[in-house]
């Protein structure tokens, strides 16, 4: 019976981590995966099982029975199944306030989600107390004893920890994840009953895993969101993927969905966004620049296509090379977004680590590694701009795509201060109608008047596409002054996420909400 109770304390540790694990995956596909949110997860989990931890040392001196510990088992790995089910109208009325910016709802319901965990991950804290005290026969070896019980839990939490992310929630979803670990645990909990105390304890919470294979059936086939023009969605190891369409368009949506990430249309491709706006890049190069010098090009951020097909319009079958570190969206761009150029070589890669490692240089590199409302952090320092310029060609400018608000652009101007120690010139616009700012750097000093003389010029001829001349008349138009900062990110220090969280905040406290819904 001792190795049994190991095994179930196995179980326990990699069920707990899989649950914290998908719950991030269920809230971050409504609520974002910000570290806020991460936080808030992490840190109430921890708290969950520290009540388990001294709920179950109690329990188990009163009750020091394998029955007893087995039914909380039972009973733990129940509710944890049916947390997510629960949670799903919730969720679908925090989807729909997400997509309102009813800030208060979104909280409520933040909250409401993250207590249905309370119960199920106390119930399983309670498993390792009890295991120690059942495993303990002499005094002189519980040091031991309770050393090797939470090393199998720990193992059991590493197993856990990628099970989930690397196959299952890819796999089958992050509800039938839940399920799935859910109906494991319920039936280690009934094998423990029938060996420490007879079928009939067994039998009598046989129901636990009907209930749940009903669930299974019940939510197989049923989607996550509810939101209008929705034609597609799925999750992958990195991201709840969806793509809308809404009056002919096609949009690609991550996670919470208030970014929009691709576009697309049969008949249309400017849609005044940021994508447009990387092609304006090699224009502040001496003029006249001629279109025919651009002739590879590299994005950072792939996404779903739209800049890449809007770059083949604009510059021909030139080569790109475009980096998306989840391989789903890229054949979420071909299958959807007609990402299928044949001059579009898709890379599943770390845009950082695919490009360190390209044996090519490139006139333009864009990076649109931008997450609402985060840019990944080793995407904003010295020595990442340093690989960038290391891949330019001589007349090659570099294109950042960072958020802002209205009244804080503490990121940008940080950005600035940082690829000004790598480039020698910098150049800023803000995207109208949008929270979007574009950085330019070019790899030889230039000024901006060979962009207005390049845009005199670009008038002059009959082949040039006229998303060209509007992505530099919309730069002309909306270019900020170059900040002066003095702020450095570099790989040891980079605190954008810091940064971040305090923009996002101060904008939800303090800045006028009917802003957002015009910028939306």
């Amino acid at each position: 019976m001792k190795r049994y109770i190991y095994f179930a304390v196995f179980a326990a540790g990699m069920t707990t981590l899989a649950i914290e694990l998908s719950a991030a995956r269920l809230l971050g596909g409504v609520f974002g995966t910000s570290n806020l949110v991460w936080a808030s997860i992490i840190g109430l989990i921890l708290m969950y099982l520290t009540a388990g931890y001294i709920i179950g040392g109690r329990w188990a001196d009163r009750s020091p029975h394998s029955k007893t510990m087995f039914t909380i088992l039972a009973w733990g790995a129940f509710t944890a199944g049916i947390a997510p089910l629960i949670s799903r109208p919730v969720l679908r009325l925090a989807a729909d306030a997400f997509d309102q910016l009813q800030v208060g709802v979104l909280f409520g319901s933040f909250a409401a989600v993250l207590i249905l965990f309370s119960l199920p991950v106390t119930l399983l804290g309670t498993i390792s107390p009890f295991a120690i005290r059942l495993s303990i026969t002499d005094p002189q070896h519980a040091g031991r004893v309770s050393g090797q019980i939470y090393a199998i839990s720990t193992l059991g939490s590493f197993v856990g920890t990628f099970l989930p992310v690397l196959v299952l929630i890819p796999l089958i979803g992050t509800t039938l994840t839940f399920l799935v670990f859910s109906c494991f645990l319920v039936l280690v909990a009934l094998v423990g009953l029938w060996q420490s105390s007879g079928w009939r304890n067994a039998v009598s919470l046989l129901w636990m895993p009907l209930a749940l294979a009903a669930a299974i059936i019940l939510v197989l086939g049923k989607p996550l969101k509810s939101t209008s023009g929705q034609i597609f969605e799925t999750e992958s190891g990195y991201n709840y993927i969806q793509v809308l369409e809404i009056d002919g368009y096609r949009l690609l949506r991550l996670n919470e969905g208030q970014g929009v990430h691709s576009m697309w249309h049969p008949t249309q491709i400017d849609f005044f966004g940021p994508w447009e706006q990387f092609l304006a890049a090699p224009f502040f190069n001496r003029p006249p620049y001629e279109l025919e010098r651009v002739e590879r090009i590299a994005i950072v951020g792939l996404a779903g296509g739209t800049l890449a097909r809007q770059a083949t319009e604009v510059y021909g079958p030139v080569p790109i090379d475009g980096y998306e570190i989840d391989p789903a969206i890229i054949e979420v761009g071909r299958d959807y977004f007609d990402m299928n150029q044949p001059n579009l070589n898709a890379i599943p890669q770390d845009g950082r680590w695919g490009l360190e490692r390209s044996e090519d240089k490139y006139n333009v590199i864009a990076v649109d590694a931008y997450r609402p409302p985060y840019i990944p952090w080793h995407l904003t320092t010295q020595e990442f701009f340093q690989i960038v310029n290391d891949h330019l060609t001589v007349d090659g400018v570099m294109v950042i795509n960072v958020g802002q608000s209205p009244s804080d652009r503490r990121l940008v101007d940080a950005l600035v201060g940082t690829i000004s120690t790598v480039f020698p010139s910098v150049y800023v616009m803000d995207v109208p109608d949008s929270f979007n700012a574009m950085i330019y750097a070019t790899a030889q000093p230039t000024k901006i008047q060979n962009l207005y003389d390049n845009l005199l010029y670009l008038y002059t001829r009959e082949d040039v596409h006229p998303m060209l001349i509007e992505s530099i008349q919309r730069f002309v138009l909306n270019q900020q002054p170059k900040p002066e900062s003095r702020i450095v990110f570099t790989d040891d220090w980079a605190p954008v996420e810091w940064i971040t969280n305090n923009m996002v905040l101060n904008y939800i406290l303090f800045d006028d909400m009917e802003a957002l819904e015009d910028f939306r």
